[in-house]
């Protein structure tokens, strides 16, 4: 059987699980000592699968890898799409727990939302591949795994936890109300807790964590985005790239911490319904851009935070090493610091401003009062650690120190090399191209409690000696142990008139006296029979001697007794983390939140961004509103945005907006959605002006592509979507619609897209704009005289486009009142590179096509 080396197993691990969805289950070797030989029993210690990734180097820090569990109780196949669906899911590498219901219609949305990198069913699921839930797991090709709950009736279903109530904050609410868990948790979501633990405890084994309960998501507290609209409105990816570039995550990112970037998409993606929630939020950014010098000092101590969520997580997991802890330390006193600044900003502030008004630090001191001071860890950390991470002794206390002079080293194999003076243990030990050495028997190596043998070298330990009593005595005795070595290497080459001679340890030959320059220092040591001859080369030569064995096996058992005392003392600081790991993630949780402020505010700065009035009233007012990316993505190349204001209310519910192909309707109808959701995450808005009424559901139709691997054409994509709008909808919810009836005959088309409007507008009585290139729809609502049908919530709106003498033009993308009934097709054809005949003959044609239109309408009314 083949392997790789020890040091690409990141590499492989990377291959294997995240790139091609395979399970790797890790094996260790624990040694067992009897008082002759020395075994190892072997056993599975973890599963590596997509979703229980912990501290993996190839692990994307600026985003959540969820493990999603889906509960279904009973396992009929008929299941109706109206049952409950529990879903619980869960960053292994950050310790974040969620739960929430849902039904099968719904689940395909919270599936895009959470994009999870594993999703955990049922087993028994297994055997019913018609069942609805693989339709909705299909969309999206999530990677799927089973697991099999123990038996327990849907009445019976118990939580892993016992707690019902925590004293955590709520992620993003700014008011500390504490969080109601498992009490609102149904059966459904209990059975999907249930299947996480079943499989965390599976695959995880020694490294499975105490759960805590799961933040319990309720249908009513966010903005519920269905799976379309998050791609099509390019949320968190964009369309062209794939990854984050040209989308709303990417256009608005200031933030300044991994964490503070993670929060900012989880809230993009389910942004707040509770106003009181929002107005806090927005209260924090509108205190933070009113202070740019003071928000600026924040700024940069953040930037120099650990993700402390993620190093707490590692602890608890039973890995971590120094350098996390001395990025606890370092994140704490950046807390203390922080809030020291922010105590000092407002005495100065009562101090020199005369409209001081304490009410303006409410939203700040609301965040800051929640947390938990820890500069208790961050001393106990410093007694234990130095900033440099790791407790050097002098070089001159190294076993095998050298001499000074040049050396020639005595070649016994090919294969096998003498360790080099001063060499670190671990660069010999992990080298990819060395082979092991092999241990002769009568060779003196002592082993160590993880199975390695110990390597001479330069000593380097990780603990203050002063950390206890026991480390302080070891380090006093191996000092002594180390300086008698010294004595006796310089007794021993004045005694034998050998300059070159020197006190080493090798695998080869164990514990021996080195001579560099053997022909002409050799002549006393030969003569003494306490000097036994073990190899020699041309210039070199090596002795056995007694003395130098006897004082190495008590430098080596000091070692290894040093090295199980640092063990020892760092899992007792491992305990003193985690017994503080509630706090460290509650102060992690609320720094990110202020980071995620501190970004909006930025943003605010940057863009002249407007803080929203946020009501209940299902209205919809905007004046100059702009498309935050397209914006950035125009002033790239010196070109500005053109505004567009927007007023829906109880009598304008429905806007149609016609107009020419590219003069800015799909731009227009994204830009009205993403305000809405950066409104209702707490930011400001890319407007002068608005007043946005609190949006339940966002839905859109924009966009046209086939999803040709599910065998759906392209039209059939738009109806699918079309349906699930219209079925959905509420009279509090937000929906774009563009060119709904395209792909199939002008009347059929035509014929859906009255049907869709006429649903829009008495059926669901939504907020919506509709863009379209019907104009004849404007005829069949009546238009300009809709308010004498049922279409009086409905108005018109179009975009234009002006023509030169010289036969060029330009498009107006400010919106005005009325209806545009002719689409300028030939323009973007002509835009688009056409060849010139090509378009000729498509003007000719078009002016053909009218002629017989203006001729048939003739007749009609001749006719009448």
């Amino acid at each position: 059987m083949c392997g790789f080396p020890l040091a690409h197993l990141d590499k492989y691990l990377k291959v294997l699980v995240q790139q091609n969805k395979r399970f790797v289950a890790m094996c260790e070797e624990f040694p067992r000592y009897s008082e002759k030989t020395r075994t190892f029993d072997r056993r599975v210690t973890r599963v590596v699968t997509p979703g229980t990734l912990i501290d993996e180097p190839f692990l994307n820090p600026f985003e959540n890898n969820y493990l999603l569990a889906i509960g279904i109780l009973g396992t009929d196949e008929a299941l109706s799409t109206d049952n409950g669906v529990g879903l619980a899911w869960i960053d292994v590498s950050t310790g974040e727990f969620f739960s929430r219901s849902t039904n099968i219609d719904g689940l395909r949305d919270e599936l895009t939302r959470i994009a999870p990198r594993e999703v955990v069913l049922d087993g028994r699921l297994q055997q019913i591949k018609e069942h609805p839930i693989y339709e909705a797991l299909a969309e999206d090709d999530n990677f799927i795994s089973y697991i099999i709950p123990t038996e327990t009736s849907s009445e019976d279903l118990e939580l892993p936890f016992d707690s019902v109530v925590t004293d955590a904050c709520n992620p993003g609410d700014l008011s500390g109300k504490p969080v109601v868990r498992s009490r609102d948790i149904g059966p459904d979501e209990a059975l999907a807790i249930r299947l996480l633990t079943a499989y965390l405890h599976a695959n995880l084994l020694e490294h499975m964590p105490v759960l805590s309960p799961p933040n319990h998501e309720a249908n009513e507290e966010r903005m519920q985005i269905d799976s379309h609209t998050i791609k099509a409105l390019e949320i968190r990816e964009g369309f062209r790239e794939g990854g984050t570039k040209g989308s709303l995550l990417s256009g608005i990112k200031r933030t300044v911490t991994i964490g503070g970037t993670r929060l900012l998409s989880r809230w993009l993606c389910s942004p707040s319904t509770s106003i009181s929630e929002i107005n806090a939020r927005q209260a924090l950014v509108a205190f933070l851009h009113s202070r740019p010098h003071f928000h600026a000092d924040i700024a940069e101590a953040l930037a120099n935070t650990e993700d402390t969520i993620r190093i707490s997580q590692k602890f608890i997991l039973g890995r971590g090493e120094t350098a996390d802890l001395l990025g606890i330390k370092r994140t704490i006193r950046t807390w203390t610091g922080i809030i020291k600044r922010v105590q000092h900003e407002k005495e100065m502030e009562s101090i020199e401003r005369s409209d001081f008004n304490i009410d303006d630090w409410a939203s700040l001191d609301a965040l800051i009062s929640r947390m938990i001071p820890l500069d208790s860890l961050s001393k106990r950390i410093s007694t234990a650690l130095d900033d440099k991470s790791s407790h050097d002794l002098p070089e001159s206390t190294s076993i095998e120190a050298s001499t000074g002079e040049d050396t020639e080293e005595i070649p016994v194999s090919e294969d096998t090399e003498e360790i080099p003076v001063g060499e670190d243990i671990e660069k010999i030990s992990v080298s990819e191209d060395t082979e092991e050495i092999p241990v002769s028997e009568d060779e003196e190596i002592l082993p160590s409690d993880t199975g390695t043998p110990w390597r001479p070298g330069t000593w380097k330990g990780t603990i203050k000696p002063s950390f206890s009593t026991t480390l302080m005595s070891l380090h006093d005795v191996l000092q002594k142990l180390l300086f008698e070595r010294e004595e006796m290497e310089r007794n021993l080459q004045l005694s034998y008139d050998a300059p070159s001679l020197t006190l080493r340890v090798s695998p080869a030959h164990g514990m021996h006296v080195h001579l560099a320059k053997a022909k002409r220092d050799q002549t006393k040591i030969i003569a003494n029979p306490e000097f036994v001859s073990i190899a020699e080369s041309a210039s070199t030569r090596c002795f056995f001697f007694k003395d130098w064995s006897l004082l190495a096996s008590q430098i080596a058992e000091k070692t290894l007794a040093l090295t199980l005392a640092e063990k020892e003392a760092f899992e007792v600081l491992r305990h003193e983390v985690n017994s503080h790991s509630q706090s460290l993630r509650r102060n992690a949780r609320l720094l990110d939140e202020l980071d995620v402020a501190m970004s909006f505010a930025t943003l605010a700065s940057e863009l002249n961004f407007a803080r929203p009035k946020m009501t209940n009233e299902p209205i919809y007012q905007v004046i100059n509103g702009r498309h935050p990316t397209v914006e950035l993505g125009l002033l790239a190349t010196g070109r500005v945005f053109t505004p567009n204001s927007v007023a829906l209310t109880t009598t304008s519910r429905l806007h149609v907006i016609t107009g020419p192909n590219m003069a800015g309707k799909s731009t227009f109808l994204r830009q009205t959605a993403l305000i809405a959701i950066l409104a209702q995450t707490g930011s400001f808005v890319p407007a002068d002006f608005a007043v946005l009424g609190i949006v339940d559901r966002l839905f859109s139709r924009v966009g046209a592509k086939d999803d040709l691997f599910h065998d759906r054409s392209t039209f059939m994509v738009e109806m699918l979507e079309t349906a699930e709008i219209l079925r959905r909808a509420t009279p509090k919810s937000l929906v774009i619609m563009d060119e709904v009836g395209r792909g199939t005959t002008v009347t059929d088309g035509l014929a859906i897209a009255y049907a869709t409007l006429h649903h829009l507008v008495n059926t669901n009585q939504c907020r919506a704009l509709y863009a379209t290139h019907f104009h004849e729809l404007s005829d069949m609502l009546g238009y300009p005289n809709q308010n004498r049908n049922d279409f009086g919530s409905v108005e018109f709106f179009c975009t234009d486009v002006d023509e030169t003498d010289d036969a060029h033009f330009a498009y107006q993308y400010r919106l005005r009142p009325g209806v545009n009934r002719d689409s300028h097709g030939l323009k973007v054809a002509q835009l688009a590179g056409m060849p010139v005949a090509a378009v000729n003959v498509a003007k000719d044609t078009l002016t053909l096509l009218k002629t017989r239109e203006a001729d048939s309408h003739r007749i009609n009314c001749k006719g009448h």
